[in-house]
């Protein structure tokens, strides 16, 4: 995902400045190192739950204050520094948007994200 062009898309929605204070946005890259044990890592293979991830972008895009968000999960075989997760939150005060994306972010890794390191 092109994040400066995705972010370009939101502001041209006419309501988009009436709605919105803050975009926080989360980029998840693969590590070089397993968070358990930091092991180096070569790899990881991922598989995401797209419906699952809709219904919690829908249900986080309903929050107090929360006007837009945006979802972006990769699927696959990946290497250290690929990008493997984008979550973009638009909305009125960091307060809000802050919460809502730390909120989004734990449940898509819990809820809808399986992942298999590969070691060295």
């Amino acid at each position: 995902m092109d994040i400066s062009k995705k972010i370009a898309e939101l502001k041209q929605d006419p309501e988009f400045a009436n709605n919105v204070g803050m975009i926080l946005i989360h980029n998840g890259i693969v590590r070089g190192w397993s968070r358990g044990t930091r092991e180096e890592v070569t790899g990881i293979e991922i598989k995401a739950d797209h419906a699952k991830i809709e219904e919690i972008r829908q249900e986080h895009e309903k929050m107090e204050g929360i006007y837009k968000i945006v979802v972006h999960a990769n699927e696959g075989a990946f290497k250290p520094g690929d990008d493997v997760l984008f979550l973009i939150v638009a909305g009125d005060i960091r307060e809000n948007v802050k919460a809502c994306l730390a909120s989004l972010l734990d449940r898509v890794k819990t809820e809808a994200f399986s992942k298999k390191e590969i070691f060295a």
